[in-house]
């Protein structure tokens, strides 16, 4: 497919192909535009995000498909899919069914909403070549 036509054009055509058959997916959450997390997708977890009407991912880390909540009970529900201009990202908005996005939980043993509860200060950063 020719650039104009991928960038421009009504054929959604994901390029998994330019990251060894996965794209990174981020997800916002519809009511307030909080971003809750980011993923990974394969053809196949699409695929199943689109059935199942729930965010469905390729775990990179177990290598294997993972719909968030089948453990958990906190599910993001999908409202609508996005791609950006090049077809090389996605972009989740999601309903929110449960506590939160994230794996990890607050010191009050919560889980958090969001897997971006962190801010970077230039002195706190250690591994940069400087």
């Amino acid at each position: 497919m020719n650039k104009k036509v991928l960038e421009e054009g009504n054929v959604i055509d994901i390029q998994f192909e330019k990251r060894g058959g996965f794209v990174p997916v981020i997800v916002q959450e519809v009511e307030n535009m909080e971003i809750l997390m980011q993923g990974w997708t394969n053809e196949l977890a699409l695929q199943k995000t689109l059935e199942l009407g729930k965010a469905t991912f390729w775990s990179t880390s177990r290598d294997e498909l993972w719909t968030k909540g089948l453990t958990s009970g906190d599910y993001l529900e999908i409202v609508e899919i996005l791609t950006d201009c090049d077809q090389d990202v996605l972009l989740y908005k999601v309903k929110m069914v449960g506590n939160g996005a994230c794996h990890t939980k607050n010191s009050e043993g919560i889980t958090r909403k969001s897997c971006f509860y962190r801010k970077i200060e230039k002195d706190q950063l250690t591994n940069l070549d400087k």
